[in-house]
């Protein structure tokens, strides 16, 4: 029986590092798009600091752009795992291609994760001292 079902397990774990790999380099992806986004706008940010933004709403306005960016790219992602889900058939064993609960979790962690990545780059903009960005520009 070992034997049977040895070759299915294997690419389901080949399926399972490769998806961990790939939630890395996404996060990594995002970190680093949004780290220069915020880079970029340092004298903005520095800007609505010192004209009275509090942190919260410097943290609020970084992370919703990024939001809308994770929000595209998980209807962008939902559309194309739906789609190609016929191709995995064979390798799934108790729950069907179309699993509501797969792709809920799948929606949850990849938001996460992408939501940390974005948060980490919001948190920095708030440490912007004004004076040094109004200096920069």
């Amino acid at each position: 029986m070992s034997d049977t079902v040895a070759q299915p397990r294997f690419y389901a774990a080949m399926l399972g590092a490769f998806a961990f790999v790939a939630l890395a380099l996404a996060a990594v992806g995002l970190y680093g798009v949004m780290s220069y986004a915020v880079s970029q706008r340092t004298s903005e940010i520095g800007l609505r600091m010192a004209l009275g933004a509090t942190t919260t709403d410097v943290l609020r306005m970084v992370i919703g752009e990024g939001s809308r960016v994770i929000l595209v790219g998980l209807i962008l992602g939902l559309a194309a795992a739906y789609t190609f889900s016929r191709l995995l058939v064979s390798l799934l064993f108790g729950i069907t291609a179309t699993d509501p609960l797969s792709y809920a979790g799948a929606v949850v962690a990849l938001g996460l994760t992408a939501l940390l990545a974005c948060y980490l780059p919001a948190r920095k903009a708030t440490k912007v001292d004004p004076l040094l960005a109004l200096r920069r520009t």
